[in-house]
């Protein structure tokens, strides 16, 4: 199977799975920490372009679990965290963090968090090296082994 296919193929697993566990992910931390994962993929080769932007904004207005929360309330929370990153990178890197950091203790919300951040980074079919270790330093942040979603 191609990379292509495979990455494809990852990102609708991921989804299938988040939406089975909808119900679940009503939390303001869950929110507010997959905004934060959302903007660290999108921000993750340490720039991002309008196009990126809104194209990722696009993948969070149209997600099936990211549905319960207003659309305008995600796209705020999202610019905000994609403002820290491009601001000052490093510094913006450590506050996204202690936001995702917030659902260590809630391992479906944990895991939900880094399967969002698969599936945008998937999105475009190319889960490039830069997305692929942002995603798994989430992991590594919230106690989760990285090989647990291949990574």
């Amino acid at each position: 199977m191609a990379l292509w296919d495979r990455i494809k193929d990852s990102a609708q697993t991921m989804q299938t799975q988040l939406v089975a566990k909808k119900n679940d992910l009503k939390s303001g931390a869950f929110r507010d920490a997959s905004m934060a994962m959302c903007a660290l993929v999108a921000a993750a080769d340490g720039s991002i372009d309008p196009t990126e932007r809104r194209r990722v904004a696009q993948l969070i207005a149209t997600n099936e679990v990211l549905q319960n929360f207003p659309a305008d309330d995600l796209q705020r929370r999202f610019d905000a965290y994609l403002d820290k990153l491009t601001a000052d990178f490093d510094f913006g890197k450590v506050s996204v963090m202690q936001e995702i950091g917030k659902v260590k203790k809630k391992p479906v919300e944990a895991r939900a968090v880094i399967q969002i951040g698969i599936v945008i980074g998937g999105a475009d079919g190319d889960f490039d090296k830069t997305e692929q270790a942002v995603v798994r330093e989430v992991c590594f942040a919230l106690d989760i082994s990285p090989a647990e979603f291949d990574l």
